[in-house]
C-alpha cells in the first residue's frame, strides 16, 4: 500500500532541520519502499506492509530524535484517504483560489466533547470545517494574517495535527499516483 507521512514542525525558521534525503533514508531502514520526499517540510511518500506502517510513525518519531535530537510527529494518510480529502473538501468550489486553501492533518480523530469547545477566531470570511480527522481551512487573507490558521485546534482536540497548503496536499496525491 501507499502512504504518505507528513511530519510536523521540520525544517521551519531554521528549526529542527531535517534533510530530506536523511528522511528517506530512515524510511527505507524502517521497511518502506519506493521513498520519495517532497519539498522540505516533511513530506514523505513511499509503500510499505500493513505492519510496517503500523508503527511507522513511532519508530520515525524515535530515530529523528537518536539522530537529530529533536521530536517531532509524524501523521500518516493511505493514499486512497488523501485522495478522499481533496475530494470532500467543502471550500473547493468554482471560483475560490485554492491558494487560499489549507488542511490541518490530525493523527486521532477527535471526540465530540472536544469538538464542541472549537472556537477559532474567524476574520471576514475565514472559515474552517472538521471533517473525521481533517480541519479544512479557508484563509482568503493568507494563512500569515489570520489568526484562525495558529488556533491551537490539535491542542483544544487532544491529538496532534500539522497543515498542508493546498498545492502541497494535491502534490502529494500525484505523488503517491492517486491524482
Amino acid at each position: 500500500m501507499v502512504y504518505i507521512a507528513l511530519l510536523r514542525g521540520v525544517n521551519v525558521g531554521g528549526k529542527n532541520k531535517l534533510p530530506m534525503k536523511a528522511l528517506g533514508a530512515m524510511c527505507e531502514s524502517h521497511g518502506c519502499t519506493s521513498v520519495r520526499t517532497y519539498i522540505q517540510s516533511g513530506n514523505v511518500v513511499f509503500s510499505a506492509a500493513a505492519k510496517v506502517a503500523t508503527g511507522f510513525p513511532a519508530a520515525l518519531k524515535a530515530q529523528i530524535k537518536k539522530d537529530f535530537g529533536f521530536e517531532t510527529t509524524a501523521v500518516m494518510r493511505s493514499a486512497a484517504e488523501l485522495r478522499m480529502v481533496t475530494e470532500s473538501n467543502p471550500f473547493l468550489k468554482p471560483g475560490v483560489d485554492s491558494k487560499f486553501l489549507h488542511v490541518t492533518f490530525l493523527a486521532d480523530e477527535p471526540h465530540l466533547p472536544d469538538v464542541v469547545k472549537l472556537n477559532p477566531s474567524c476574520e471576514g470570511d475565514e472559515a474552517f470545517s472538521l471533517r473525521g480527522r481533517e480541519i479544512f481551512l479557508y484563509l482568503p487573507n493568507g494563512a500569515g494574517r489570520s489568526k484562525m490558521a495558529s488556533y491551537p485546534y490539535d491542542k483544544k482536540l487532544a491529538t496532534i495535527g500539522t497543515t498542508r497548503n493546498w498545492q502541497t496536499v494535491m502534490n502529494l496525491l500525484a505523488l503517491a499516483g492517486e491524482s
